[in-house]
Order: C-alpha cells, then sequence, then structure tokens
C-alpha cells in the first residue's frame, strides 16, 4: 500500500492550506457555494490532494485528461487511512472524485478549461443498497446515553449534549458541530435547531423534550462557568475547555469511549454515523413512514433512505420463513 502517493494533510482547526495557482479557482469556487464549513474544509482538503498530486508529478492540473484522473484514483485506492490504516473505501475515494468534479466543472465555467478531465474518468462502484456503517440496536443507543449520563466531570455536560443530538435527531457530524449558538430556537410550540446540511441546504429540526433538556443543562452550566447568563453566551454550541469549537474527530473518540462503557461489542468500529444509522432503522422499525425519514436525515434520494431499512429488517422479512410457516401449518 502507498502512504506517499497522496499527501496526508495535518489536522488542524485552521483552514487546510492551499497550494499555489489554482488555490484561487478554489476559494472562488467554494464561495460560490452554500455549504457548512465542514464540508467546505472537506472539499478544500479534497483538491489540495489532487493538486498535491499533481506538484509531484509536474502536473499542471489545467492540461489534466481523463487518464490522469485514472491514475489518481488508483493512488487514492491505494492509500492508507489516516484513523483506519486501511485503504481508503470506495464510497471516500467516489466521494473525493466527486468534489474533484464539481471543481472541474466550476473551471469549465470560467473557461479556465475546455472540458471536465473527470467526466471520462473511471468511479469505484458502490452498492447502492447496502450502507457499510455498524449500525446500533435501540438498546444499545440506550446504554451508550445512560454510559453519558453516567458521567462527571466538566464535559459531562457537554458530552451528553452531543449524544443527544445524534442519538434524537439522527444529525451527521458535520451537522453537529457546525452548530451555533444562534442556531437554537422555537417554531411554532417547537424547540428547534436549524443548521446547514449536505449540499447547503439551510434545514430545521424539532429539538425532542429530552436533548432539549440535556441542551439546557450544558448551556446553564456554561454560562455559570463563565458568569454570564444563558442568553449572554455566544459562539458554537459545542465547545472544548478553552473555548474552541468542538471538532469531529473528539465526537469520534467520545462515541467509542461512552460505547466501550456500556459494554457494546462492537465499540471500535463505532462512529458518529451509527447513532445516525440508528435514527433512521429505529424509525422505520417504529412505522415512521419512509418519507418523513428521507426528510428528517435530509436524504435528496429515498433509495438513500431505503439503504437503511434494508440494513435492519431484510432477513427479518424474508418470504422464505413465510415459505416455511406455510409448508409446516399444511403438515400440521
Amino acid at each position: 500500500m502507498l502512504r506517499s502517493d497522496v499527501p496526508v494533510l495535518p489536522r488542524t482547526s485552521a483552514r487546510p492550506a492551499l497550494p499555489g495557482g489554482p488555490a484561487n479557482f478554489t476559494e472562488a469556487w467554494l464561495r460560490n457555494r452554500r455549504l457548512s464549513e465542514h464540508t467546505r474544509d472537506a472539499y478544500r482538503r479534497d483538491i489540495a490532494g489532487w493538486l498535491s498530486w499533481c506538484a509531484g508529478r509536474g502536473l499542471d492540473p489545467l492540461r489534466a485528461n481523463f487518464l490522469d484522473v485514472n491514475a489518481y484514483g488508483r493512488a487514492l485506492e491505494s492509500t492508507l487511512g489516516v484513523r483506519s490504516g486501511r485503504p481508503l473505501t470506495p464510497a471516500t475515494v467516489a466521494r473525493r472524485l466527486s468534489a474533484l468534479s464539481s471543481w472541474y466543472d466550476f473551471l469549465v465555467k470560467l473557461r479556465a478549461v475546455d472540458a471536465n478531465p473527470v467526466s471520462g474518468a473511471d468511479r469505484p462502484r458502490i452498492d447502492r443498497d447496502h450502507s457499510a456503517t455498524i449500525g446500533l440496536t435501540p438498546e444499545e443507543v440506550d446504554a451508550l446515553l445512560a454510559a453519558a449520563e453516567a458521567e462527571a466531570g466538566p464535559t459531562a455536560a457537554r458530552n451528553r449534549a452531543a449524544i443527544a443530538l445524534l442519538a434524537d435527531l439522527g444529525l451527521r457530524v458535520g451537522e453537529l458541530v457546525s452548530l451555533n449558538l444562534d442556531d437554537l430556537g422555537a417554531e411554532r410550540g417547537h424547540r428547534s435547531v436549524r443548521f446547514v446540511g449536505k449540499g447547503g441546504k439551510v434545514r430545521r429540526r424539532a429539538l425532542t423534550p429530552g436533548t432539549a433538556y440535556a441542551v439546557d443543562a450544558y448551556l446553564a452550566g456554561r454560562a455559570a462557568a463563565q458568569r454570564v447568563t444563558v442568553p449572554e453566551l455566544t459562539g458554537p454550541l459545542l465547545v472544548t475547555a478553552t473555548g474552541a469549537r468542538l471538532d469531529r474527530h473528539s465526537v469520534f473518540r467520545l462515541v467509542r469511549r461512552l460505547a466501550r462503557a456500556a459494554g457494546i461489542p462492537a465499540w471500535a468500529k463505532l462512529s458518529p454515523h451509527s447513532l445516525r444509522h440508528a435514527f433512521a432503522t429505529t424509525a422505520r422499525a417504529e412505522g415512521v413512514p419512509l418519507e418523513d425519514v428521507q426528510d428528517a436525515m435530509g436524504h435528496a434520494d429515498p433509495r438513500t433512505t431505503r439503504r437503511y431499512d434494508r440494513d435492519r429488517h431484510n432477513l427479518d422479512r424474508d418470504p422464505a420463513y413465510v415459505i416455511w410457516a406455510a409448508r409446516a401449518r399444511r403438515r400440521g
């Protein structure tokens, strides 16, 4: 496996640096799209990886063709992930190439390039009917929440609020860490939270009583520590001990630590997305219509929502059981 084909940018709360040249195009492209800051940084890293790969081969990215993109795709497939130590998944490679394709589409509109080289390149095959996310049963989610409730210490209330938002709303981790205090509000008798979802869409979700209680308790403690009132608090909703915005890597570590404390067998493979997965599967199991789950999760395509439904219930609904039961009845 190759670690050097695609440079790994250091994790930092600051914006990832881009090489000179096409960097100006990148910033113009990002400004042209309504995206969350988390998504902007992810796209910025994606394009930075491509530009650095081109620079390492003396290739002008404005003159690249589909063969160059194919070579880059193969390099990505053999690159080891920083956290996992395993090759990047087809979904991750596809996402990076999708960002690159969008970038080139923008350059075509600017007439900086004649054509999008990604459009003719090979893309990884993705199984649209299956989610690779390790899910959680409702009982495991309960155990995870109980582990958060049992915590003590200066960050315990914040952690409870974060886990409640993930579990009860099914937020993406990027949506969670991008929340600001002024995103909290009320609408027609509902406590609510506003955020920028995937695709740059501004969305609003209801806060359940349990989630609202966890958020209120956290903010009350935070305000008391700063010797201000809750309305006087400003900035990010979830912050570190120094007041900086909580980052997604901290949330990953939090989920796994609490899952381990809760005795969940697959704790080492869990992610914040596991709680999003559990939100969808539990909602469908409780009879929530597919359309409502799709809206809650912000899926543009209902097939994405159906993927979670299949993962949880395919074997439960296997017609083989019906056929076997009917045969058993006939035999008496």
